[in-house]
C-alpha cells in the first residue's frame, strides 16, 4: 500500500500549518518514510475515509457518526491551552468585544455562526449548552456557516453573526498567530468537556504499524522542544471509542430537550 497522511484540523496560519507539516515529517521519517504527506484539497470526510490513509485528524463528531466504521483510533493529543485537560477539550462561546451580548440568555433570538454542521465543537457541544435555554426546539434567529472556526470569528469581528462557539485549542492558536481577531470578540461562556480531536488510521493499517506510529508521535514532540511549545503539543493519549461516546451523550441530552439542530 502506498500510504497518505496529512494533519488538516489546526492550521490556523500558514506558520502553524508549516510546523505541523513538519511534524508530521518527523513522525513519518520513523514510522513510515515512504508515505506521502497530502493537502485537504478533497473533503474531510472523503480524505478520513480513504483505505490508504495512515494518519490524521479528524473530529470526534463525525467519528461516532459512522467513521468509527473505517477508522480506528492512534492517539488523542493534549494541548497546553485554556478549556483542555489531558485529553479532553471544550469550546469557548465567543461573541463581538463591542457588542451587547454578555450571556447566553442575552443571545436568544441573535444570529449565530456554524463552523460546519458535523462539528462537535462548534455545533454538538454549542446545542448542548444552549438546549436549556430553547423553545420548542429554537433559539437563534438565524444560523450562518462560516466554513471554518476562523471563519466564525471572522463573522463576529465583521457583525455579520452575533455568537459562535470555538474550539479551544482553535482559539488558542488565534491568539497566538492572529491577535487582532483574537481582540475582536469577548468570551461569554463554555461548553461541557469531550474528547479532542483524535488522530485516526484506516482500518487497514495493521497493529504494529500503529503502535510505531504512537511511538513517532512522541519522539518527534521530544524532538523539537521549540516547535512543540509553538504547537501547544504536551503529549498524546490513547483513548477508546467508548471515550468518544460522551460526544454522543451531549447529543442525546439536547434531544432528550428537544433541541435536535442549531436553530
Amino acid at each position: 500500500m502506498n500510504w497518505i497522511a496529512s494533519l488538516p484540523m489546526y492550521n490556523v496560519t500558514p506558520a502553524l500549518a508549516a510546523d505541523w507539516r513538519a511534524f508530521l515529517a518527523d513522525v513519518l521519517h520513523e514510522a513510515a518514510p515512504l508515505t506521502r504527506i497530502v493537502e485537504a484539497g478533497e473533503t474531510l470526510d472523503m480524505l478520513w475515509r480513504r483505505a490508504d490513509l495512515l494518519i490524521s485528524q479528524t473530529c470526534g463528531y463525525p467519528l461516532i457518526h459512522g467513521l468509527h466504521e473505517r477508522v480506528q483510533l492512534i492517539a488523542t493529543p493534549e494541548f497546553d491551552a485554556p478549556g483542555c485537560a489531558g485529553p479532553n477539550y471544550s469550546s469557548v462561546i465567543v461573541t463581538r468585544a463591542d457588542g451587547p451580548v454578555h450571556s447566553l440568555e442575552a443571545s436568544r433570538g441573535l444570529r449565530v455562526a456554524l463552523n460546519q454542521p458535523d462539528s462537535n465543537s462548534g455545533m454538538n457541544a454549542l446545542r448542548h449548552a444552549i438546549a436549556p435555554l430553547s423553545r420548542e426546539g429554537a433559539f437563534f434567529g438565524e444560523v450562518v456557516v462560516t466554513g471554518s472556526h476562523v471563519g466564525s470569528l471572522a463573522a463576529i469581528a465583521e457583525d455579520r453573526v452575533d455568537i459562535a462557539a470555538i474550539d479551544c485549542v482553535t482559539m488558542a492558536f488565534v491568539r497566538d498567530g492572529l491577535p487582532r481577531l483574537a481582540q475582536a470578540v469577548r468570551e461569554i461562556a463554555w461548553t461541557q468537556v469531550s474528547p479532542g480531536l483524535p488522530l485516526v488510521a484506516s482500518n487497514d493499517v495493521d497493529a504494529s504499524t500503529v503502535e510505531t506510529l504512537r511511538s513517532a508521535l512522541n519522539d518527534a514532540l521530544r524532538a523539537d522542544p521549540a516547535r512543540a511549545k509553538r504547537l501547544r503539543l504536551k503529549g498524546f493519549s490513547t483513548l477508546s471509542l467508548m471515550d468518544y461516546a460522551r460526544i454522543e451523550q451531549l447529543e442525546n441530552e439536547a434531544l432528550e430537550r428537544g433541541y435536535a439542530r442549531l436553530a
